[in-house]
């Protein structure tokens, strides 16, 4: 599905296109967290497979490792991080409350 919205340099288009950008961006949050409030119970029962009528959901507990990379650069020269790093171009939407 793609929805591609077009602004032809209107100002009250970019305007209405921007409002629609924090509207959803607000919608999103509020589900969010209400999503991970729902987890947060199902997960306080255990792991286990929970059905639905529709969907089962599977909470499954695991190791995960994660690699501290403030101690990493600490150990290691600048010229090593420099040579191994990846660098690369992305385009940011940013939304500020007026």
């Amino acid at each position: 599905m793609e929805n591609v919205i077009r602004l032809n340099n209107a100002k009250s288009n970019e305007q209405s296109v921007i409002d629609q950008i924090a509207s959803i961006k607000a919608q999103i949050s509020e589900l969010a967290a209400v999503e991970k409030s729902i987890l947060a119970n199902l997960k306080a029962q255990g792991a286990g497979t929970y059905k639905g009528s529709a969907h089962n959901l599977v909470i499954s507990e695991s190791s995960r490792y994660t690699l501290d990379l403030k101690a990493v650069r600490k150990k290691l020269c600048p010229d090593f991080i420099k040579v191994n790093t990846k660098v690369t171009s992305v385009l940011t939407a940013r939304l500020f409350d007026l």
